[in-house]
């Protein structure tokens, strides 16, 4: 029962939920943790920044080690998640400022590192090509679903930010024990076998045309994503005092539907037209329409709450919608020997890209004020649908 392919994606993606729910547990709190410690906006930024640096630096070790295709996958990802989940444990326990914070939030994003690009490679080694496109979808939505649910957590729970983290803490945990008891590796890309080290083929994709192209897409799309999950309870609350003179205590439950609720929706909405109408044209649309939104957002920043909320929901569906078809993509393009190691240096390139945008913005709020500073997102986007047209019209993608 437990070996039938759809079984096994629903268990993967409900260890996504599950272990992910540590990536913004702090992020998730920083107002609170902002007056508990008196840190300033600049410095709270490492919060997040530093889980992001850590997550690159997992996953390039990973990439030289080859790790995603050299260990039993459901076992990396079980113990990856036990780490990250010990790590935000401490965190709600014992930490009382940054100089303690910086160092365990950067050790999370290492052993994230072991989590995310490993259950993308389960989850394509369960999904026959042709069906691929929405199973990937499924694994973005929970990616999407568990970095929201600390949003969730203290939204409705009015929890202490400790609280808040312990709670993540405990999520992840169970997420790792579902992995290693019910978690297994599916027939797609030869499991059982561990090809010879090379760590050299994450540089050695890049010389072939439709890796570089998929590749570029997926970075555009990653300079956009993060920054505006990371921002918008910033961009929202901002936006509220002006238009209200006062804050508004729903941001979190706001937040929570257009990153998770709205996410979760343009994931699987992404991935269900990467299958019925192709990659290129499944993410040119999503990137296109995020891209729009970006360049909208000033417009919706002192906007009625309904309009904000559209804006919310339009814009958390289409920053995510496309993230599925790229690794989608690329399962199908590189070495299939490989496949761990291609979306793992993808992952990694990616996720030092968000760290710049990520201090980026704040730094454009501080000069310009909040309503043009997503404006900064939005060469991504571009980038990305410019780069996925011209892999839609390469001769083959095989």
């Amino acid at each position: 029962m437990m070996s039938r392919p759809g079984i096994q994606r629903a268990l993967i993606a409900a260890v996504q939920v599950l272990s992910l729910a540590v990536w913004f547990s702090a992020s998730a709190v920083v107002p609170a943790l902002r007056e508990s410690w008196q840190i300033s906006a600049t410095a709270s930024v490492w919060l997040t920044a530093s889980v992001q640096l850590g997550f690159v630096a997992g996953a390039v070790t990973s990439t030289v080690l080859n790790l995603a295709d050299r260990m039993r996958p459901h076992l990396l990802m079980a113990g990856s998640a036990t780490l990250a989940a010990a790590c935000t444990g401490i965190f709600a326990l014992t930490v009382d400022g940054l100089a303690a914070a910086i160092p365990l939030r950067f050790l999370t994003g290492v052993f994230l590192a072991g989590v995310y690009p490993v259950g993308m490679k389960l989850t394509g080694s369960w999904a026959p090509p042709a069906r691929r496109g929405l199973a990937f979808g499924v694994m973005i939505g929970a990616l999407t679903l568990g970095s929201a649910l600390p949003h969730l957590i203290g939204g409705l729970g009015d929890l202490p930010w400790r609280g808040v983290m312990g709670t993540a803490a405990g999520c992840a945990l169970l997420g790792a024990v579902v992995a290693v008891a019910l978690v297994r590796e599916g027939p797609q890309f030869a499991p059982g076998t561990s090809p010879r080290p090379y760590p050299r083929y994450a540089l050695a994709m890049f010389r072939q045309r439709a890796p570089r192209l998929v590749n570029l897409g997926y970075f555009g799309h990653m300079w956009e994503l993060y920054a505006l999950w990371t921002w918008l309870p910033s961009f929202l609350i901002a936006g509220t005092a002006a238009r209200t003179g006062r804050d508004d205590a729903s941001v979190s439950l706001l937040a929570f539907l257009a990153i998770g609720i709205a996410g979760v929706a343009g994931c699987l909405v992404g991935g269900w037209a990467a299958d019925r109408f192709g990659r290129p044209r499944a993410a040119v649309t999503a990137l296109v329409v995020s891209g729009a939104c970006c360049l909208a957002s000033p417009l919706f920043f002192t906007a009625p709450p309904g309009a904000v909320v559209l804006l919310g929901v339009v814009w958390g569906a289409a920053v995510i919608a496309d993230s599925g078809v790229f690794s989608t993509a690329l399962s199908e393009v590189a070495d299939k020997r490989y496949v761990g190691t291609a979306l793992t240096a993808q992952t990694a390139i990616g996720f030092a890209l968000t760290v710049v945008t990520i201090q980026l913005v704040p730094v454009l709020a501080d000069a310009v004020g909040w309503r043009w500073a997503f404006l900064l997102l939005a060469p991504g986007p571009l980038v990305g649908a410019l780069a996925m047209r011209a892999f839609g019209h390469q001769p083959s993608r095989a």
